[in-house]
């Protein structure tokens, strides 16, 4: 049975054994291999199954699978009818984390068009999902491992390295995809790193990050206008500098300032006098 990549659910089949070993290689470091009990993977969007035949070889992977593509899922159950349930047909995004288990290991060639949404999603889950090896287009992966002062440095280059550690491994080319994306792929590793929570509220943190870069060629004074208004941190030496200089602990402090401020406006509306 074959089945041709369909272009709205973004996939690139790749189709190089050598590639695709690299790729299962870069997922277990001699110390999770150190690990007595088998290690749960869950591979997103596995396709024609090129990395779930080498994860399925593994002795030391527990391994499950989530896929859209109805053509896929049956071509999948053909190949490999063991799977069973661990073969779960749906949409990655819009699964409950209850169909999964309470800790994996994340695989995938991740469709471009939903790459970002796709580690929202891991963050979402990042209690869960201690490693993720994932191929992604090139400058996104660059775009996720870059650090303050880049041009590339976004929001998600942010919010993913307050809670993983981002490796940056190596570049694929178009010619082991079928069909050939226009671009090169990049593939990158996150591994949890040890914070376990914000001196912030998590839900401000987002905010701030994303109003700021949202006018990321302005000033950080400028850029929380839409959230603070009228209202102003009277004194910052972070408020002169541009979102893209700001580093992880810095976006913290920012916070709690904008928090400060908030709270302080919240309390005079509050008073009766």
């Amino acid at each position: 049975m074959e089945i041709r990549p369909k272009k709205a659910l973004g996939q690139h089949f790749l189709r190089d054994g050598a590639t695709a070993l690299k790729i299962v290689k870069s997922l277990l470091r001699e110390e999770d291999l150190s690990i007595r009990e088998r290690i749960p993977v869950v591979e997103v969007g596995p396709g024609t199954g090129v990395l779930t035949g080498l994860l399925l070889e593994d002795p030391t992977i527990d391994y499950y699978a989530v896929e859209l593509d109805r053509e896929a899922v049956s071509l999948l159950r053909q190949k490999y009818p063991h799977l069973n349930e661990r073969l779960i047909e749906g949409d990655f995004l819009k699964l409950p984390a209850t169909s999964l288990p309470d800790k994996f290991f994340l695989i995938g060639n991740f469709p471009y068009n939903i790459s970002s949404q796709i580690f929202f999603r891991i963050l979402e889950w990042r209690n869960a999902i201690p490693q993720v090896v994932g191929t992604v287009q090139k400058e996104v992966a660059e775009r996720f491992c870059a650090g303050p002062g880049s041009r590339t440095y976004g929001i998600l280059s942010v919010l993913l390295q307050t809670w993983y550690d981002i490796e940056y491994l190596f570049t694929v080319p178009p010619g082991v995809f079928v069909p050939p994306p226009k671009v090169n792929s990049g593939v990158i590793r996150l591994l949890r790193n040890n914070r376990t929570s914000l001196e912030c509220p998590e839900s401000l943190f987002l905010k701030v990050i994303k109003t700021t870069f949202n006018k990321r060629r302005k000033t950080i004074r400028n850029s929380l206008r839409p959230l603070l208004g009228d209202k102003k941190i009277l004194s910052s030496k972070l408020l002169d500098l541009r979102p893209e200089q700001l580093n992880i602990e810095e976006f913290i402090d920012l916070t709690l300032q904008v928090e400060a401020v908030l709270n302080a406006d919240s309390l005079l509306l509050q008073d009766p006098s």
